[in-house]
């Protein structure tokens, strides 16, 4: 896998917002196929990190690569061009409406007469979730009446469709109980398999052990290390998260 070149890197990003550097010379990258995992406490960095990927924040300095190109990324628009799809924790689900309308939630399929067809979007919203979530089947209740595990699917569904490449997914367990989250890391498993990268926010270092390749752990604005998940133990995860410890440098005090 490292011999290719990176879907993504994010080279040097630094950011501050009132003069207080929120993030500090970081760089990440990822690769096709990977789940890499960002790690580290609330106001660690980890989310505005990936904020200036999404387009939501302009970096101040620093350079984002995609596929090895440097990519122009100012707004989530730019973002979307590049195939770059978040999935906020909150998911941004139309709760009155059903599957299929959120999946074309602003991208509306339209009949020859200009109305919204509501038979092709449901027809697609069915082929998609064949290949992501087969046992889904609620295509007529509103995502209001889904359970946590099903709304993921329908927010991932929805990024896929309009094809991903790099996903960035924010907690998707957060709340999900152990049946759900089986769901979401067998949704994973099937985006990987098909090349799509995925940048996993999380503070939960089960989670980051279970679906990750790799994790980057931030604390204070800045990177601590990236270490393949393989190789550490969650104490050593946590050494880094909590003390800032690289555990491939057992002599650093």
């Amino acid at each position: 896998m490292k011999n290719e070149t990176p879907l993504v890197e994010l080279r040097n990003m630094s950011i501050a917002f009132g003069g207080v550097r929120a993030v500090d010379d970081v760089s990440v990258d990822l690769y096709a196929g990977e789940v890499v995992g960002l790690l580290g406490h609330n106001g660690a960095g980890k989310s505005t990190l990936i904020k200036m990927l999404s387009g939501a924040y302009a970096a101040d300095s620093g350079e984002i690569l995609i596929n090895g190109e440097k990519a122009e990324i100012k707004n989530p628009r730019d973002a979307r061009r590049y195939n770059i799809e978040t999935i906020y924790q909150t998911l941004a689900l139309a709760d009155n409406l059903d599957a299929a309308s959120n999946l074309f939630l602003g991208r509306e399929l339209v009949t020859p007469m200009g109305f919204v067809d509501d038979d092709a979007m449901e027809a697609e919203a069915r082929q998609i979730m064949a290949r992501l979530n087969p046992n889904f089947q609620k295509f007529s209740d509103p995502v209001s009446a889904l359970s946590g595990g099903q709304r993921q699917s329908v927010a991932i569904a929805r990024a896929v469709y309009f094809d991903a490449k790099i996903l960035i997914m924010d907690e998707p367990t957060a709340a999900l109980g152990p049946h759900e989250t089986q769901m979401v890391s067998e949704l994973i498993q099937k985006l990987k398999a098909e090349g799509i990268g995925i940048f996993l926010i999380s503070h939960d270092i089960h989670d980051v052990m279970t679906l990750c390749d790799r994790a980057s752990v931030m604390k204070n604005g800045q990177l601590v290390g990236t270490v393949d998940v393989d190789t550490v133990t969650d104490d050593d995860l946590l050494g880094m998260i909590i003390l800032g410890k690289h555990p491939h440098n057992k002599e650093t005090k």
